[in-house]
């Protein structure tokens, strides 16, 4: 958003996540934080995969586990993807609507693709001895 020609600072009005803290009160009656917190806790994944290289030069799909930090930044990274590309008319109301999807109703495009994710985990762990 351009502030040309404007004295005003950008304040807390343009950030989506702090309008959504107020679409989350409405919609559930419940501290936004905790459901900030609950939802990226449910998107975060436990292992995911990584090519290695055989010693044939084949590479194969290795289960390993994500740490914590890595896991909560892909959650983050995936929240704001599956908001981006949900139907609403701002940011703020597709981001609040995948939140509360996420952490009360365990649905949404964010937990999906964790489910993906763990399923790739789960498809591969024949070359778990690759690591």
């Amino acid at each position: 958003m351009s502030r040309r020609g404007t004295a005003k600072k950008k304040t807390a009005e343009f950030d989506p996540i702090s309008c959504s803290r107020v679409i989350l009160i409405k919609k559930t009656k419940e501290n936004p934080v905790s459901i900030l917190r609950q939802a990226i806790l449910r998107v975060t994944p436990r292992v995911g995969v990584k090519t290695r290289r055989g010693k044939n030069g084949k590479t194969y799909k290795v289960p390993v586990a994500i740490p914590l930090p890595q896991g909560i930044l892909l959650a983050i990274r995936w929240l704001l993807e599956a908001s981006r590309k949900r139907s609403g008319t701002s940011m703020t109301s597709q981001l609040s609507s995948e939140l509360i999807d996420a952490a009360s109703k365990k649905r949404g495009k964010a937990i999906r693709k964790k489910e993906e994710t763990h399923k790739r985990a789960e498809a591969s762990r024949s070359f778990a001895h690759f690591r």
